[in-house]
């Protein structure tokens, strides 16, 4: 068994994620995203998506980059041209 790295949890079915040279340990998908996932710049939510890259500051959704980054509006996408 395994132990969570967020909440302890010792966990048979727990599952390693390696990221950026590191391996953490979790028992769940919510304390995997506890850990690992950004926070919105603007709404302070975790960040589960493909977000919004503004300049170095992330965001969750095109909406929040527009409102904290007013000035950028006009490039800001809510999806990637095809």
């Amino acid at each position: 068994m395994a132990t969570c790295e967020v909440c302890g949890n010792d966990y048979a079915m727990a599952f390693e994620v390696h990221a950026q040279g590191e391996v953490h340990t979790f028992d769940s998908f919510e304390c995997a995203v506890t850990k690992m996932a950004p926070i919105c710049e603007h709404c302070q939510c975790r960040i589960m998506g493909h977000g919004v890259d503004v300049g170095g500051h992330f965001y969750c959704c095109a909406h929040c980059a527009r409102a904290a980054e007013p000035e950028h509006a006009r490039s800001i996408q809510d999806a990637v041209p095809v």
